[in-house]
This record gives structure tokens, sequence and C-alpha cells, in this order.
């Protein structure tokens, strides 16, 4: 049990925690890796091959191996410690990375050598995000200074995810496009060197005592309301342009909404992390869920571009609430010796829908009004959101077993 003096829990009391502010500053150079390189490997890819279907087939290999090798590759960072497992993972991602913007610099390299170094990289991909976070919930001293740690980190990596593509975008003003590939290889193993030397990064984890199994099952509903997030903010992106589209609006103006969606989710996950709630994170989680489902259900009805803006700017203040409440779900449930491997799971469920939400949106336009795509990615988020409601009642029992199983109380 931890003995330091309580700490008023305060944005700038989180950043005063030992060590934090160098660990999170380099966790931050790494983790910007994860935001340029999905630009950067689609712009180099489609010039070296000179086709947008290679190119979406080569990405569609990387993000697969990314997002589904997720939960193993953050358990080998809890069983054997994440100097020992992802620091190894980084270095071989970034060198993987370097390799695919050697072959994609100019054209002529094989397509399936391109795509099988692309499908190696992504399965090496370090867990940097959940090993960040078990970092938050090594240091924070309570359960209301870790809220505020998770929402700090939430909005951190949203602007990451803006900012890279600009980068990006400024490198191939001057350079290859291959070279932004080359930029998140020296991201990632520089940022993760820096970030996993760090005295406060975790060790291995004891392995789960006999009879008590160290999966998490109770992640259920943080990873459904993850899912059903991710799922929505992706369709959201191509409803929108489909939306400035079919209205005759300069499709320029785009990236502005989804700035504005982006500086919803900023604000909505700093006053977050500012609240002390008395509801619990599982409660908590599917009122987020379930608002963000219902802003966007009605934001298709909007008659203009400015006031579809104002409704996702709205629906984007529930985006990282909802977002840091599933971590914060996901760590309550999860035994010590998972805790790196439940954030994981969450992020698979984000990146999972991310993936799939553009894809369903793709074969909803043109088939329907878009207003009712709209009504439909809302109310897929909502029917997540309803999943987790449905199941909280017994997965909070099932959690309360599991830590009385273990000598520990259940959380509150």
């Amino acid at each position: 049990m931890s003995t330091r003096a309580p700490v008023r829990p305060s944005y700038a009391a989180v950043l005063r925690l030992p060590h934090v502010r160098r660990t999170f500053t380099a966790a931050l150079a790494a983790r910007l890796s994860y935001g340029t390189v999905g630009l950067a490997v689609m712009l180099s890819v489609t010039r070296a091959t000179g086709s947008y279907a290679v190119s979406g087939a080569v990405m569609s290999l990387f993000g697969a191996t990314t997002v589904f090798l997720t939960p193993l590759r953050a358990a080998l960072g809890d069983r054997h410690g994440a100097r020992r497992a992802v620091l190894p993972m980084a270095v071989l991602y970034g060198a993987l990375l370097a390799l695919l913007a050697v072959l994609t610099w100019r054209p002529g390299a094989p397509v399936a050598l391109i795509a099988t170094v692309a499908a190696l990289a992504g399965a090496c991909a370090p867990p940097l995000g959940p090993v960040m976070r078990a970092v938050w919930a090594e240091l924070a001293p309570d359960q209301r200074m870790l809220q505020r740690a998770y929402s700090l980190d939430g909005v951190a990596e949203e602007l990451l995810f803006v900012s890279g593509p600009v980068l990006v975008g400024v490198l191939t003003g001057f350079a290859p496009p291959a070279s932004g590939v080359l930029c998140s290889a020296l991201l990632v193993v520089g940022g993760a060197s820096v970030f996993l030397s760090s005295p406060v990064i975790p060790g291995p984890r004891p392995a789960a005592p006999r009879g008590r199994r160290s999966a998490v099952g109770g992640l259920a509903a943080p990873f459904a309301v993850a899912l059903g997030a991710g799922l929505a903010v992706s369709a959201v992106e191509l409803l929108t342009m489909a939306f400035a589209t079919e209205r005759g609006y300069d499709t320029g103006l785009v990236p502005w909404v989804l700035g504005a969606v982006s500086a919803g989710s900023a604000v909505g996950g700093l006053v977050n992390g500012a609240v002390t709630w008395r509801a619990a994170a599982r409660t908590r989680l599917v009122l987020f869920a379930g608002a963000l489902g219902c802003v966007i259900a009605v934001a298709g009805l909007a008659p203009n571009l400015w006031l579809l803006t104002a409704a996702l700017a709205l629906a984007g203040a529930f985006i990282a609430p909802t977002l840091t409440t599933a971590y914060l779900a996901a760590d309550e449930v999860a035994a010590p010796e998972s805790r790196t491997q439940a954030g994981a799971w969450v992020n698979m469920g984000v990146n999972g829908g991310s993936s799939a939400g553009a894809l369903v949106a793709g074969l909803l336009i043109g088939r329907l009004p878009l207003g009712v795509c709209f009504l439909v990615t809302g109310a897929t988020a909502l029917a997540f959101a309803a999943l987790a409601a449905g199941g909280r009642t017994t997965g909070a029992a099932r959690a309360s077993r599991h830590l009385a199983g273990a000598g520990e109380r259940p959380p509150h």
C-alpha cells in the first residue's frame, strides 16, 4: 500500500508525479509515430506502385497486424517487462519501417515484398499507449488522480493524431513520401528508447496465482464501448465528406469540420478529467457512449455544413471522455499481472472499430440518404453502449468475486 501523502488531483499535480514529465514527453514523441505512419505509408506505397488498390491492400495488412496482435504484444510486456519485451519490438518495428521507406523511395520494388514488410512491421508495433497507461496506474495515488492522468493522456494522444498528418504534409512538400515513413521509424525508436529507460517503467508482472486466471474477463463492457465509439467516429469522417460533396460545399472545408471534432474531444477530455465524478466508471462509460451515439444520430438532420460542424463538435466532446473512462473501467477489473494487456484490449477495440467504420460508411453512402447514414452510425454506438449496460451488473459481480478470491477489496 502506498504511503505517499495525498496529492491535490489536478493536471499540474499529475505532471509533478515522480519522473512523469520526462517519461510522458518521451512516450508522446514515440507515439507521434502512430500519427504519422498511416498517411506516410499510404502516400509512399501509392507513389511507388502507382496503384491505389495496392496501397489500400498494403494498408489493410499493416492495419490488421497492428490492431489484432496488440493484446498479444501487451501480454508479452506484462510477462517479461516493458524494457525486455517492448523495447525490442520498437527497434524491430523501426527497422522494418526504415526498410519499407527504402523499398518505396522510388518506384520498382516488388509489390509482394512491400506488402510483406508492411505486415511484419505492423506485427511488431510496440504497445506504447498501454504501457504509458500502466505507468499512470502505478504512479497515481488514487482513482481521482488516475482519472486526470488518463484524461491528459487521451487529449495529448488526440493532438498527436491531428498533428501527425500535418508533419507528413510538411515533409512531402520537399521530400519523397517515403521520408514520412522514415521519420516515423526515427520517432518510434528514439522516443521509445528514452521512454522505456525511465525508472518508473513497470518490470515483469508476477504470474497469476494458481486457481485464478490473469485474463481480463471483465473487459467486455469497455471493449464493446471502445469498438462502437471507434466505428462511429471513423464513419463520421467519411459521412462528413459525403455531406459536403452532396450539398455543394468545397471539400477543403472538411478538414476544418474534423478539426472541430478533435477540438471538442480535447475540451471534453479536459473537462472530464477535472470533474470529480460520483458515478462509477462503468456507469459513466455507458452514459458518455450513449450521448456520443445520440448526437451523431441527429447530426445528419443539420441543414448546412455549419450546423453539422457544431453538432459534430458537440459529439466530439464525448469522444475523449468515453475512451478515457473505458481505460479506467478496464484498469479497475484487470488483475495486476494483466494491466498492460487490459489497456491493449480497449486500444484494439478503438482501432478495430475505426477500421470497420470507414468500410461500413462506404457501403451505406449512396444506398441510403445521408441523414439515415448518420442515424445508423449513431444507433450503432448506442447499441454497443446498451450492450455494455446490459452486462454491467453481472460484470461487476464477477469482478467482485475475482478480487475477493484474491484477497483484495473490490474497486469503488
